[in-house]
């Protein structure tokens, strides 16, 4: 078997006897596309108007001429990109493995959803040009220090959403900071954001609905020193915005397909490139993929940070 190729059953340490429960990771799903408004996307992409400012009216006497006012306008362009994963496996994995099996193929799409979000908000880069991310919006801390608090961060970034003329009405949460919200707590000690009782979530900070995604989280980086001394950057822990002004865009649903005859070439751990025919060893793949697009009004949107690494 080559390298690299890990779904097979002499690679997997289990018993004779096979439990039909796995335990996993929670199901990745995409907490941008849950906030942000869906378009028909054509193939060749599409140009979308953008309203930048609105007229702005005046008082005038009677029979005094009326202003005359142009809104603020502009255009963007998205473009689906397409995202995909190809998973090779053994025919007797499928057979003999087949709880594994059927969790492993139902992970994917929340793996393409996890990327999703991790390109939107700049961990990774942007497939294209036309494909907009939330990089650049500005930052906001929401770990609490001396005299600060979650909430404060909060709040400075419902301010400066407000400033660019957004209404804050979505936070999208890793759980990297939704742990934080959890902890945060007031200067008498006492928690801030109380989960609710029957399903233990916190139902909205500021009136604007919380959702969470394991995707919504970019490392932080370590300061270094030297000559080239560089300070650190905190991690990107969840980003809050006015989610009216971000669409995105699907070219085509997610799309899964099988393949028996298929040959796949790809570069293992190892930096080799490796060739293995399916229907030769008595494989098959699984192929997972969408394409799509973002794009979204910067202004209207900050990045919640946590700690720095040290």
């Amino acid at each position: 078997m080559p390298t690299g190729i890990q779904t097979n059953r002499t690679a997997v340490a289990l018993p004779t006897d096979v439990s039909q429960e796995v335990m996993q990771l929670a199901r990745g799903e995409s907490a941008i596309m849950q906030l942000a408004r869906r378009i028909p996307l054509p193939g060749r992409g599409l140009s979308i108007p953008t309203i930048t400012a609105d007229p702005e009216a005046e008082w005038v006497d009677e029979t005094a001429a009326k202003p005359v006012k142009n809104p603020g306008v502009a255009m963007k362009t998205m473009k689906g990109y397409k995202l995909a994963v190809i998973l090779p496996f053994s025919n007797e994995f499928r057979r003999d493995l087949a709880a594994l099996y059927d969790n492993i193929v139902a992970r994917l799409p929340g793996a393409l959803a996890m990327k999703f979000d991790r390109t939107v908000l700049g961990a990774v880069q942007a497939p294209g040009e036309h494909f907009g991310t939330l990089a650049a919006a500005t930052k906001q801390s929401i770990l609490a220090g001396q005299n600060f608090t979650a909430y404060d961060g909060l709040v400075a970034a419902y301010e400066n959403i407000s400033t660019a003329g957004g209404i804050l009405n979505g936070i999208a949460m890793g759980p990297q900071g939704y742990g934080l919200l959890l902890g945060a707590q007031d200067k008498q000690g006492r928690p801030l954001f109380l989960p609710n009782s029957n399903d233990g979530r916190i139902p909205g900070v500021l009136g604007a609905q919380i959702v969470q995604g394991r995707g919504v989280y970019v490392p932080g980086t370590a300061p270094t020193t030297g000559e080239s001394a560089t300070p650190g950057t905190p991690a990107v822990v969840g980003v809050a915005g006015d989610w009216s002004q971000a669409m995105y865009g699907m070219v085509q649903d997610i799309q899964i397909e099988f393949s028996d005859q298929a040959t796949l070439t790809y570069t293992d751990a190892n930096s080799q490139t490796v060739t293995i025919n399916l229907w030769q060893r008595n494989m098959f793949a699984v192929r997972c993929e969408f394409e799509a697009g973002f794009v979204a009004n910067v202004n209207a949107f900050n990045l919640l940070t946590g700690a720095t690494p040290t």
